[in-house]
C-alpha cells in the first residue's frame, strides 16, 4: 500500500508542510469495497447461469483490477487491440481473447510471435471477411502454431461482424479450408443500441441474440476444437444472452463466454439504468475542486472533457467537502456543460471556492482511459492507495511480451 501523504519539515524547523504523493485535484477515485463487490456479484451471476467470464479489460486497463476478477473465477481476459494484448502479457495473463478483427500484418505478426515464443498461450480473434481470413492464413501458413479465430456476428448499422447466417456459415468454410487458421467458435455482440429497457430495443436484442446462436449452430461442423465458445458481451443485457444461448446437446462441451467489462465498476448512469444484475454498486467518481463563483447560482469546477466522460450522458453531482473535508450535506448542483477542463454547474447551492465535489460518472470505458493513475479508497472515502492504468501505445515490435 503507497503512503498518500508525509510530513516534510524545514531545516530549521520553522515550518512543516503536508505534501501529496497521491494525485492532485482532479482525481479518479475508485471505492474498493464497491469493487470487490461487483466482482464478487457478476461472478455469483455467472456461476448460477453456467456461463463463464473473460471480462473485457480494456475498462479499466489496470493490473490490480483485473488480477482480482481473474481471482474472482474469471478464465481469461478480453481486450481490444494488439498493443492491450501486449499489456495482458506483461501482467502475466496468457489466455487472451481479442474481440475484434486483426487484419494488419504487423499485429498479425505480433500474435504469431508470442504464440511461437510459449505454444502455451491462447490468443484468439475474431473474423468476418474473406479478406481478413486471407491476410490471416497467409501470416500464419507455414509457422509451428495456427491462429484460433471466432466467426464474428454482427448488426445492421452496427459496427464489425457478418449480417447473415449464410454469410457467417461460408465463412466458416473458409477458415476451415485455410491454413494456419483454426475455427474455434462464434461471438457477437449485443450492445449496439441505445442502452435503454425500451421495447424495441429488447427486440433488437433479441434478435440479435438468435442470430448469433443460429450462426453458431450452422458453423459447429467446421469447429476444430473438443471445446467450441460461444461468447456474447454482457454488460448490458446478459440477462437477454442467457434466453438464447446454444443448445449443448447439440454441441457437446460448448463453453459460454460473456466479455462483460463494466460491470466490475459500474456507474452512475447508463449501467446504473440498464443492467439487470442486482447488486451492483457505483465504484468509480472524480474528485475536484470549485474554482470560481462568478454568479449567483453557478460554480465553475476545475475538471472537464479531458477529465469526465460525456459520451453516454453528463457527469452528476454527488457530494461536497469543504477544504478541511467535512461533508457539506445541503449542497447541490447540476452539471451544465463541459470546457476542456472545466465544468459549469448551474442550480448551484452551498457551494464555495475550495471546495471539492464528487462526481458520479456514465459509462467507465470512457472514464478510465483519461487517468494514468487513481485513488483507491475504502467504504468511508478514505484514500489508501493510488493505482495505475496501462493503455500506452507499445513500440516495442514484435516481441514486447
Amino acid at each position: 500500500m503507497s503512503k498518500l501523504i508525509e510530513s516534510q519539515g524545514g531545516a530549521d524547523g520553522d515550518f512543516a508542510a503536508k505534501i501529496v504523493r497521491g494525485p492532485a485535484y482532479p482525481q479518479l477515485r475508485l471505492d474498493s469495497d464497491a469493487l470487490d463487490n461487483n466482482i464478487r456479484v457478476m461472478a455469483e451471476w455467472c456461476r448460477k447461469r453456467g456461463v463463464e467470464l473473460a471480462p473485457h479489460v480494456k475498462t479499466t486497463m489496470s493490473a490490480p483490477i483485473i488480477e482480482r476478477q481473474l481471482a474472482a473465477g474469471a478464465v481469461r481476459v478480453t481486450v481490444a487491440t494488439v498493443d492491450q494484448v501486449a499489456s495482458a502479457l506483461a501482467w502475466g495473463h496468457d489466455r487472451v481473447l481479442v474481440a475484434n478483427e486483426i487484419v494488419d500484418r504487423f499485429g498479425l505478426t505480433r500474435v504469431r510471435t508470442w504464440l511461437e515464443e510459449d505454444p502455451g498461450r491462447e490468443i484468439r480473434c475474431f473474423v468476418d471477411s474473406a479478406a481478413g481470413v486471407k491476410t490471416a492464413g497467409e501470416v500464419f501458413d507455414g509457422g509451428t502454431v495456427a491462429l484460433e479465430v471466432l466467426i464474428d456476428v454482427g448488426t445492421p448499422g452496427g459496427r464489425s461482424g457478418v449480417r447473415s447466417l449464410d454469410e457467417g456459415v461460408l465463412l466458416a468454410e473458409l477458415v476451415r479450408t485455410t491454413p494456419g487458421l483454426r475455427l474455434v467458435g462464434v461471438a457477437g455482440y449485443e450492445g449496439v443500441v441505445p442502452n435503454s429497457r425500451a421495447e424495441d430495443t429488447v427486440t433488437a436484442v433479441d434478435r440479435h441474440c438468435r442470430l448469433v446462436r443460429d450462426v453458431y449452430l450452422e458453423a459447429a461442423k467446421f469447429f476444430e476444437t473438443a471445446t467450441p465458445i460461444y461468447s456474447m458481451g454482457g454488460s448490458a443485457f446478459p440477462d437477454r444472452v442467457v434466453e438464447f444461448l446454444p443448445d449443448r446437446g447439440q454441441v457437446p462441451r460448448t463453453r459460454i463466454i460473456l466479455r462483460s467489462g463494466c460491470y466490475v465498476t459500474h456507474d452512475h448512469g447508463t449501467y446504473a439504468a440498464v443492467s439487470p444484475v442486482p447488486g451492483l454498486i457505483p465504484a468509480i467518481s472524480v474528485r475536484a475542486v470549485v474554482l470560481s463563483t462568478p454568479e449567483e447560482g453557478m460554480a465553475v469546477v476545475g475538471a472537464g472533457k479531458r477529465d469526465l466522460p460525456y459520451d453516454a450522458g453528463l457527469p452528476t453531482f454527488l457530494s461536497a467537502r469543504t477544504e478541511a473535508g467535512t461533508e457539506k450535506k445541503d449542497a447541490a448542483a447540476e452539471v451544465r456543460n463541459l470546457f476542456d477542463h472545466h465544468a459549469v454547474l448551474t442550480g448551484v447551492a452551498g457551494l464555495d471556492v475550495t471546495d471539492t465535489v464528487d462526481f458520479g460518472l456514465s459509462h467507465p470505458c470512457s472514464a478510465f482511459d483519461r487517468w494514468p493513475e487513481y485513488v483507491l479508497t475504502d467504504r468511508d472515502g478514505r484514500d489508501i492507495d493510488v493505482w495505475h492504468t496501462d493503455f500506452r501505445r507499445s513500440s516495442l515490435g514484435t516481441t514486447d511480451s
